[in-house]
């Protein structure tokens, strides 16, 4: 098996001064040592960033900021997992036109690599021990944790120290890509206890929407090879993109996947479907960005939710609800949907 790594291109670095104390911070800076850098205060406050116009977002994801986390807080959660951990890195290197992280588009929006990983792991094997079950722990609700093993190399060797320091948790965290070389080349008596679970999208919407992402093709391929590897095959389809070729888009990624998931990633799947939710920073962001893309807003389909925010009309929602559930129930048998939002 062979998984083409992508090469993940940085302009500049932005640093904090006492990365120099990690070992993954001297590493980093080895690693791109050829780079520019500009040292900082904060990764939580760069201000020449702030100046950037939003024609600049581009540009923004081109910079690899590297700190330490300050802030531990969890979360809890009652979707796939307990609780929402603050992990190793936040924002991304990809970009997708509805992502949530772009909250506050030169704050969240660039990947924040965290280099004090141990004091984030011990925190949260010391969090896990004190519970009274096995918790699910969400640890990629901020970031793409295989993207960013492609900068820090280090996913497997976390997960290892996770798992060879405490029995009271899991791990899940979703993806949009398919590198998933330190998944498979993990120990098998973790594996049952690693959820990772594959974002999906019709290819249409993957080439025009989410910049940057493995194609369908490939992250097909990979819940294969994950299956072949033990995991059991968790897909979210989402975020769910309504346009005016809805029907025949999700139709032609249900039957993809029904054509070209192995049997064995089909013996039991849990899906989770979240429809898109918008902002009027994603519309700003985009229309000036990405002038030529798909225009993801629509008054015709969505109605505001809070100041500047959007989200489909319920009666078009529910409309897509039962074309999905049906077209889901129409194409597979043993299946499971944790929730469909």
């Amino acid at each position: 098996m062979v998984i083409h790594l992508k090469q993940v291109i940085f302009d500049r670095i932005y640093f904090e001064k006492d990365i120099i104390n990690y070992e993954l911070g001297n590493y980093l800076l080895n690693k791109y040592e050829n780079l520019p850098k500009t040292e900082i205060l904060s990764h939580n406050n760069i201000e020449e960033l702030r100046k950037y116009e939003n024609k600049d977002f581009g540009k923004l994801k081109r910079y690899l900021i590297i700190g330490t986390r300050k802030t531990h807080k969890y979360v809890e959660n009652h979707k796939i997992s307990d609780y929402l951990i603050p992990f190793t890195s936040s924002g991304c290197y990809a970009m997708c036109m509805y992502c949530y992280l772009v909250c506050n588009y030169n704050k969240c929006s660039y990947l924040r690599i965290f280099v004090n990983t141990k004091e984030i792991l011990d925190r949260l094997i010391l969090f896990a021990n004190k519970q009274n079950k096995e918790c699910v722990f969400e640890i990629g609700s901020n970031s793409d944790l295989l993207l960013e093993n492609l900068v820090t190399d280090n996913l497997k060797e976390n997960i290892e120290y996770f798992f060879d320091n405490t029995s009271h948790g899991k791990l899940t965290f979703p993806t949009k890509f398919h590198y998933i070389e330190p998944l498979i080349n993990l120990p098998k008596k973790y594996i049952k206890k690693l959820l990772p679970r594959m974002s999906l999208n019709p290819q249409n919407i993957i080439t025009k929407v989410e910049f940057g992402t493995s194609n369908l093709n490939d992250r097909i391929n990979a819940i294969n090879i994950l299956a072949e590897h033990g995991y059991s095959t968790y897909i979210l389809i989402a975020p769910v993109i309504i346009t005016d070729s809805f029907e025949k888009d999700y139709t032609s990624l249900i039957t993809t996947m029904k054509e070209k998931l192995s049997q064995k990633a089909k013996q039991n799947i849990t899906f989770e479907i979240i429809f898109m939710t918008y902002s009027y920073i994603h519309r700003k962001i985009n229309e000036e960005a990405f002038p030529k893309a798909i225009n993801l807003y629509s008054t015709e389909l969505m109605t505001s939710r809070g100041i500047g925010k959007y989200h489909y009309k319920n009666t078009v929602k529910e409309k897509a609800k039962e074309f999905l559930l049906k077209l889901i129930d129409n194409n597979f048998k043993n299946y499971t949907i944790k929730y469909i939002v």
